[in-house]
């Protein structure tokens, strides 16, 4: 970290921040000092007002009250371009790209550079380059479509074009969510280099030891105030979250003696037209099954498969003991099997449309007579899962999209508990919630499981796989390459299978 003089201030000094949204307090008065070359961890649970703070930072919000220096001078953004042009850029939890456009035109959007006027493509393209190599992206193709690549390489995209413009503070949030492991570890490389150029950061990860990996210091925030902080070497991971959380949290993977029954889905040589290549593996009631892959090895179409939202090409698919390969979402659905998107932002829900809308968007049995439906039972419904989930937001009628990105997953998983599937399919359901909302959804799958429900569990974070399922398959190159029971499984063991290591054996369940 680049070291002040005692005479100099810090790089970004916030006091007093307070924000409002109608009667929701989504800040209530948080301060915090950011010192040149600093990395601050910026750590707190889904609702805290991370996100909102960083927003009040980056220009996207005008605060309520309350002041922020960058280098000692007052500093108040009016829009995200002018929080850019004075230094302070941000990498948003939530993808913000113009899928339309080239990776180069994202890079250098509304910062492009001109010459008496016109547009200067070759300086562009330079900055481009630069950024990706920077990242350690060099092969990124900056002519192809950014709705073209896949959701981690529109994550990469996104953290290069935060640096095109060289930025004084960098904000990250979650900016590892959708990486593979090498591509953190390029990640921390860069955030390494430039805290020894002088640039701040400010990074926000629900990960805590990627916390611990890579802040010098950290601030805890609870219910939109800083209740805490320090030097990220002296602290343990047991105070964080006793900060974060206001209480203690004992058990993070609970797991209850449990009795397996019979296969409830059984995939035999299924093949989709470009992945999965060959998945075998059977899922019985009451059993948590993990699935493990890198990036692109297929863990995602082979779940839109079996849920019927792609096509197979090749292969079997058994329900509950019958054959029944080739299915759409709604018959699925019907047969009690249910999916959580990873793209809970384009895919899993309906960002504009209450809470209500989208908790029981499947199932409207509950809520309707002669084809009406009830607002009045809807939203009882739709407020008994809220609270089952301790979803934080104001009212059953509030849109989706205004709430956390936490709090929108538990939304798109109370939709399952609602519809009552028998089956989930969840897809990295637990990626951008903070550990308490982690560990309350281990609790919740360990207790549908209890219940003699069957989960397949896809995450690209081990310890979680390791302490929640029962058994853990792993994907390589679209296949299933080994299954196992997850006490003959350790993390070396998984990630060899994932990269396909020799020695890794070819077993199905």
């Amino acid at each position: 970290m680049a070291k002040e003089t005692e005479s100099s201030p810090p790089r970004l000094r916030i006091h007093g921040v307070a924000k409002r949204f109608g009667p929701t307090v989504a800040l209530g008065g948080v301060s915090l000092e950011v010192g040149s070359g600093e990395v601050h961890a910026l750590i707190g649970e889904n609702g805290a007002g991370k996100s909102t703070l960083m927003k009040v930072l980056s220009g996207a919000h005008r605060s309520d009250s309350g002041t922020m220096e960058l280098d000692g001078t007052p500093f108040a953004p009016s829009d995200p371009l002018h929080a850019r042009r004075s230094g302070v850029a941000m990498i948003y939890q939530e993808l913000n790209l113009a899928p339309d456009l080239t990776v180069e035109e994202n890079m250098l959007l509304g910062n492009e550079p001109r010459t008496l006027g016109w547009l200067n493509r070759g300086k562009r393209r330079r900055l481009a380059k630069r950024a990706l190599e920077e990242i350690c992206q060099p092969d990124l193709p900056l002519d192809a479509p950014v709705g073209s690549l896949t959701i981690a390489q529109q994550q990469l995209v996104e953290i290069a074009r935060a640096l095109v413009g060289e930025p004084r503070v960098l904000i990250m949030d979650e900016p590892t969510s959708s990486l593979t492991r090498l591509d953190t570890e390029n990640l921390f490389g860069v955030i390494e280099r430039m805290s020894q150029r002088g640039v701040s950061v400010i990074y926000i990860s629900h990960f805590l030891e990627e916390c611990q990996r890579v802040a010098d210091r950290f601030t805890v925030l609870r219910d939109g105030v800083s209740v805490g902080g320090g030097e990220m070497a002296e602290a343990n991971l047991d105070r964080i979250i006793h900060m974060m959380v206001g209480r203690e949290m004992s058990e993070i993977y609970p797991r209850t003696n449990r009795t397996i029954g019979g296969p409830v889905l059984e995939l035999n040589n299924v093949a989709g037209l470009a992945k999965p290549v060959d998945v075998s593996l059977g899922l019985c009631a009451g059993e948590i099954l993990g699935v493990f892959g890198l990036v692109g090895a297929g863990r995602t179409e082979t779940l839109r498969s079996v849920f019927g939202l792609d096509p197979l090409a090749k292969g079997n698919v058994a329900v509950f003991g019958s054959e029944d390969t080739h299915s759409s979402p709604a018959k699925r659905l019907a047969k009690g099997i249910g999916f959580v998107s990873e793209n809970r932002k384009e895919e899993g829900l309906l960002l504009n449309r209450s809470l209500a809308d989208n908790l029981t968007l499947t199932s409207f049995g509950g809520v309707s007579r002669i084809g009406l439906v009830s607002s009045r039972a809807q939203e009882a419904a739709s407020e008994k899962w809220m609270r089952k989930l301790e979803v934080k937001a104001s009212h059953a009628g509030q849109p989706v999209g205004e709430l956390s990105g936490g709090n929108q997953q538990k939304i798109a998983i109370g939709r399952l508990l609602h519809h009552d599937a028998e089956i989930l399919l969840l897809d990295e359901p637990t990626r951008g919630i903070d550990v308490g909302s982690k560990a309350q959804i281990y609790r919740l799958m360990n207790e549908l499981a209890g219940r003699g429900k069957a989960v397949i569990f896809v995450s690209s974070y081990l310890p979680e796989l390791i302490g929640v399922c029962d058994r853990v398959g792993v994907m390589c190159r679209g296949k299933i390459v080994e299954t196992r029971s997850v006490e003959d499984w350790s993390e070396p063991e998984i990630l060899r299978a994932a990269v396909g290591q020799p020695g890794a054996g070819e077993v199905a369940a």
